[in-house]
């Protein structure tokens, strides 16, 4: 028996809404490729979308889209700082706020715009990163304690002393399926020095960065090991955070990466498996260079699979047919034109990849506030109407 057999198959906790339990199943059973009542259907969405949302369909500002859209799963993020302190400010104003967090990143939110921008590095030398050491991975405090969180904390948004991620999960847990979450090495070296002095480095010092890359793993290996275990019980599946790819490839050789990389993500992805978990990696980018190895992970999932980097669910189903599931792929540029036939032949013909199951739907990276709540509203009644299996799509149907 494989391990797509038996993920998801643990007896549910008691104590839940039984519309949870129907969307739990629906969850898992496409993660194992059967084909449940419609396509699951979820999103990561900008806090300024939600903002544009709620006033484009004149909804009250309590109103939020996974319980407004009775969406199928949610992700949370416990505090994977390195170092667990709260943001020094270095400068506030009406303009932006400046801190450096517990990654030693020096962030730069200006509230005008989206996102923020990290312009320097705590850890701005090889020596320094060789060096450094970092606080216990399992601290409880990482799962039990409010705290300022970089990844949690500074994102569209700016948002101090973020609830303890235990709370999180369980104000969310009667309602949605809910899956923990972990950054892998990558992620967090873009944190923590920068991605170009990652990239450098390891052109420059590739033996040694490897060095520091295992000495990463096994922190964040841990420290998904004491998540599971602090959210034992609630849990439904865990979420591995991994950007190494950008428009046209990987951002380091595919060999650099199966060498240093690689490993560290298969241990994560045993462990959840271990705790009865399935697994959604989550990667950035053009990736088809290393995607067999994800299906040789055993990973249940892979996201959000960028439409602007070239990838298309539709081909990755005919190639991979149903040894991994695909969440994402439907092109957040389309959305943003609003322009209804677009999406309608955007959406439908992604939708082809979930015969058989093993699709989520989600847009190919997350819901900007460049989309408008009218669009959104629009894609959510198309997949409900054309995601319910037997799946049929009439002029978009496309054999795989």
């Amino acid at each position: 028996m494989s391990m797509f057999d038996t993920i998801g198959k643990t007896a549910a906790p008691a104590g839940r809404k039984p519309n949870t339990l129907l969307k739990l199943e629906r969850m898992n059973q496409a993660l194992r490729h059967e084909e449940p009542d419609r396509v699951p259907l979820s999103d990561f969405f900008w806090g300024s979308f939600i903002e544009r949302w709620r006033k484009d369909l004149d909804l009250p500002a309590t109103a939020n889209p996974y319980y407004h859209y009775d969406l199928d799963w949610i992700v949370t993020v416990p505090n994977m700082d390195p170092w667990i302190r709260p943001f020094e400010t270095l400068k506030e104003d009406a303009v932006e706020v400046v801190v450096k967090t517990g990654f030693g990143a020096i962030m730069h939110k200006h509230f005008e715009f989206p996102m923020p921008e990290m312009r320097a590095w705590e850890t701005d030398t090889f020596e320094k990163l060789e060096r450094a050491v970092f606080d216990d991975p399992g601290d409880r405090r990482r799962f039990l304690a409010a705290g300022d969180n970089q990844i949690a904390g500074v994102g569209d948004g700016f948002q101090r002393n973020s609830p303890p991620w235990i709370d999180t999960v369980k104000s969310l847990w009667p309602d949605f399926p809910v899956y923990g979450s972990i950054i892998e090495v990558s992620e967090c070296l873009t944190r923590l020095i920068g991605q170009e002095n990652a990239m450098m480095w390891m052109a420059e010092y590739p033996e040694r960065m490897g060095t520091v890359i295992n000495r990463l793993g096994a922190f964040y290996l841990e420290m998904a090991k004491a998540e599971m275990e602090a959210g034992a019980g609630l849990l439904d599946g865990f979420v591995i955070w991994g950007d190494v790819a950008y428009k046209k490839c990987t951002f380091m050789s595919p060999r650099y990466w199966r060498e240093f990389f690689k490993p560290w993500v298969a241990q994560i992805a045993a462990a959840a498996h271990t705790a009865g978990l399935p697994v959604i990696y989550h990667g950035c980018g053009n990736v088809k260079a290393i995607f067999q190895d994800f299906v040789d992970m055993q990973i249940e999932a892979y996201n959000p699979l960028e439409a602007k980097a070239g990838m298309d669910v539709v081909e990755l189903r005919r190639q991979y047919g149903h040894h991994i599931g695909f969440c994402g792929n439907s092109d957040i540029q389309v959305w943003e034109t609003g322009d209804r036939d677009a999406i309608r032949r955007e959406v439908l013909r992604k939708l082809n990849a979930a015969k058989g199951g093993g699709f989520i739907f989600q847009s190919d990276h997350s819901v900007s506030s460049s989309v408008s709540g009218h669009t959104y509203d629009y894609i959510v009644k198309l997949v409900r109407e054309f995601g319910r299996y037997p799946i049929q799509l009439g002029e978009f149907d496309q054999t795989l």
